[in-house]
């Protein structure tokens, strides 16, 4: 079932009560590469291995080009997470990355939050403002996959809050902190999606 529809494009800016949601933008490369510095440690377990270069404002700059394309292009979105009222500096990312239509219209969720801003609600109210957006009639997600290692307690209660359904969990599902990791695999599904009418049948 090939879907030849334009790519549908999200909006560039989301807006929570204290967050501002940015579409990957290369001009914050410097920001994020900050970002990531600054949280080195506190995110080492949960993420996989990084390419060389990875904690420079050259290669941030470079991946939100990309992203920035797959954003154009409905492929994926990235969002960059800034306070209100603090464009310069950025505390978090999320990303809808795999896009799949077709048969499938899902993706895969990942996230980072700044160390420093933790314990305040802050990922599960972007997250909240996100999904909504992926699953408003503009993008039209019929599901939004996310996978967390077990010990990773923080992550299971945003995505808890936020009504993800436990889908079972994968061995060695990726290679993270120098080996094959366990991961618990959870998925929202979208109640308002909204059937495209070419499939629509007679009997």
């Amino acid at each position: 079932m090939e879907n030849t529809a334009p790519a549908p494009v999200a909006a560039p800016l989301l807006l929570t009560a204290r967050l501002r949601l940015v579409a990957a933008d290369e001009q914050l490369g410097g920001a994020l590469a900050e970002f990531h510095e600054r949280n080195r440690a506190h995110l080492a377990p949960w993420d996989p291995p990084t390419e060389p270069g990875f904690f420079t404002a050259a290669v941030q700059t470079r991946r939100l080009r990309d992203a920035a394309a797959a954003f154009a292009a409905g492929t994926g979105f990235r969002y960059l997470l800034q306070p209100i009222g603090d464009p310069s500096r950025v505390i978090g990312s999320i990303n809808f990355s795999n896009v799949v239509r077709s048969a499938f219209q899902s993706c895969n969720l990942g996230y980072a939050l700044d160390q420093e801003y933790e314990g305040q609600a802050l990922m599960t109210e972007a997250l909240r403002c996100a999904i909504a957006e992926m699953f408003s009639p503009r993008i039209n997600l019929h599901r939004i996959q996310a996978a967390y290692r077990p010990e990773n307690w923080r992550s299971a209660e945003v995505l808890k809050r936020l009504n993800f359904h436990d889908e079972g969990v994968c061995p060695d599902y990726l290679f993270i902190d120098g080996l094959w990791r366990v991961h618990r695999l959870v998925a929202l599904l979208n109640k308002g999606f909204i059937a495209p009418a070419a499939w629509q049948t007679t009997a």
